[in-house]
């Protein structure tokens, strides 16, 4: 798959995990318009980009799932429990979908369609003219009244590189995108196009201006260049001054063409000396091109007639970020790695020379490297409410499956583990969540008989501990019942029938492989196949596992991990001439003999 798509699957993926927390959180506050636009932005920009790098088939299943969430947010529609499930639903099968383009499997056409269908359904019939005209605002009389949402005009100044063709990205989808924000006027400059023998068919030599007028925010119009920001220059200005009384002038076409850099002050002032149009002197003396002259009019033009409606609404700056490829990072840190093992080669040679210049070398050398290698470490640090919310989903759905009412509560999500760190432990975590769910907390009836509450409760969190990190995962449940596990391990041979054992090391017993209580297999757990998983994982990368649980109160599991597993910190150890370094995480006590 070339780059561009790759990309867009990525984003994408981000784009869906995003998606599928906010369709939880709109599950629990069915009124939050912000979330709605969230999943509406979210569903648009898939949309969009989908089908600019020709991912036909997911563009027109969002299409649809797009317009009945535009519904919502004009209060159209109501949102339930029926349409989260179905839009979680719709999650999957974009997911299907794109590992399917990558030749991961095969999307369900059959449920593909289905799922449309039931998206379809939901969308009010097309209204007859009378009502037409009352959604537009007009009366039978004939007069029309004012749209009360508040527009702006923006200035885009899109600059495709040269690779934007070779990178197989077509332009055309995407202002015609922009198009469908509002009222757009699109002037394409020719300027760069070389002579005949000098083109490169696979190259981009075209630029493009776009006035848009929009009740869209600056954000929004980000979005739709979200895939080709990495081979484009793009410019979002907005250039209706919301502080400008309505009846004021707009800016001359000097000023604009001088403003967007177009041409310079001596220019402008040498032509003003002369009796004519403007742009027309301009193009005559060959300081300005046509096209610009027109681009500069269709910006006047526009924002004038929009300036006798009303004044434009201020709006925010879009935030800008860079992409980094994660093996380039870890190829960084391999290098810092080797890096620390030379200084301390350095300073361990120093300490024998004796030498005061070497080691004053040394110890700016150290300084340095541990500067770098923390910089190096920030950059793979991801915060670990990252996987956090993937378990919103988990939760909802296996609780609905097994009919019981769970609350799940998460903390320290801002926690910052290693990147490696966090890729590994999302199964770990599944297994404990699942556990938690089906074996931890009861059934509704039988919490209420226990003088517990209907809904039981799950809490993920994390926090440092030196250099770990402790993540629990916790529930208010029925808690471990040590007498069945005793059972269970003397039916097994694993303890002998009058072993005394601790609380702790009965605990500890439902970490072996296919150990489990569960008097029935379940379609969820009681294979004994989670925990063994859960201990193996997490011990692979020098992690430890502990359990502490009351009958009757609840369980809870905690996950001790290093920050990362790219550089740990040692103790270098002499025996008879042999140097040996014990991981400072391995070593309870150090002392000093004289």
């Amino acid at each position: 798959m070339d780059a561009p798509k790759q990309v867009y699957r990525e984003e994408a993926f981000e784009l869906l995990s995003d998606l599928e927390d906010a369709l939880i959180e709109l599950e629990q506050q069915p009124g939050d318009l912000d979330t709605v636009n969230r999943i509406f932005r979210a569903m648009h920009t898939i949309k969009g980009s989908g089908a600019m790098f020709g991912f036909d088939e997911i563009a027109t299943f969002t299409h649809t799932i797009e317009t009945v969430y535009d519904l919502i947010r004009e209060g159209k529609l109501s949102v339930d429990e029926d349409l989260i499930s179905l839009t979680l639903r719709s999650c999957d099968q974009i997911k299907a979908m794109l590992s399917a383009s990558e030749g991961e499997g095969q999307a369900d056409d059959a449920l593909t369609l289905e799922i449309s269908s039931a998206f379809k359904r939901l969308i009010p019939a097309e209204p007859d003219d009378a009502a037409q005209n009352a959604r537009c605002g007009i009366s039978e009389g004939g007069e029309q009244e004012i749209d009360e949402k508040v527009e702006a005009t923006f200035r885009i100044r899109f600059r495709p590189h040269r690779e934007l063709f070779q990178n197989g990205t077509n332009p055309v989808p995407l202002l015609n995108e922009l198009r469908s924000l509002g009222h757009a006027r699109i002037i394409c400059h020719l300027k760069d196009i070389p002579d005949l023998h000098e083109i490169d068919p696979e190259a981009c030599y075209t630029s493009w201006d776009i006035i848009l007028t929009t009740d869209k925010d600056d954000n929004v119009i980000r979005d739709v260049f979200i895939f080709v920001e990495h081979v484009s220059d793009i410019e979002i200005t907005l250039i209706d001054d919301s502080n400008g009384i309505e009846e004021e002038e707009y800016k001359k076409i000097g000023e604009i063409l001088f403003d967007r850099g177009d041409i310079s002050l001596s220019d402008l002032e040498n032509i003003l000396g002369r009796q004519k149009k403007i742009g027309e002197m301009l193009v005559e003396s060959g300081k300005a091109r046509r096209s610009e002259v027109k681009s500069a009019l269709v910006e006047q033009e526009q924002v004038r007639e929009l300036r006798k409606k009303r004044v434009a609404a201020s709006v925010g700056e879009g935030a800008s970020s860079i992409r980094v490829a994660s093996h380039k990072l870890d190829s960084l840190v391999n290098l810092v790695g080797e890096l620390v093992t030379v200084q301390a080669r350095l300073s361990q040679l120093s300490a024998q020379r004796n030498d005061t210049d070497l080691t004053l070398v040394s110890e700016e050398v150290e300084r340095l490297t541990a500067e770098l290698r923390d910089n190096a470490m920030g950059m793979r640090m991801l915060p670990i409410g990252t996987i956090f919310a993937k378990f919103k989903r988990l939760v909802r759905d296996l609780s609905t499956e097994l009919g019981k009412e769970v609350n799940f509560a998460t903390s320290g999500e801002e926690t910052e583990l290693d990147k490696t760190v966090i890729d590994k432990l999302g199964d770990p975590l599944v297994h404990l969540i699942r556990n938690s769910i089906d074996h931890g907390i009861e059934s509704p009836d039988a919490r209420k008989a226990a003088g517990k509450p209907a809904e039981g409760t799950i809490r993920l969190t994390a926090e440092h501990s030196g250099a770990n990190v402790l993540i629990s995962v916790s529930d208010d449940g029925a808690g471990l019942d040590t007498e069945a596990i005793r059972s269970r391990a003397i039916e097994k041979g694993l303890i002998s029938p009058d072993a005394a054992m601790s609380e702790k090391d009965l605990f500890e017993l439902i970490l072996t492989p296919g150990f489990s209580t569960a008097k029935s297999i379940s379609k969820v757990s009681g294979r004994g196949v989670g925990m063994d998983v859960v201990t193996s994982s997490i011990e692979s990368f020098g992690g430890t596992v502990e359990i502490a649980s009351v009958r009757g109160r609840g369980t809870t599991i905690t996950l001790k991990l290093p920050l990362t597993l790219a550089i740990i910190d040692g103790l270098l150890v002499t025996i008879s001439d042999e140097f040996f370094v014990i991981p400072l995480n391995a070593v309870v006590e150090c002392i000093e003999l004289s």
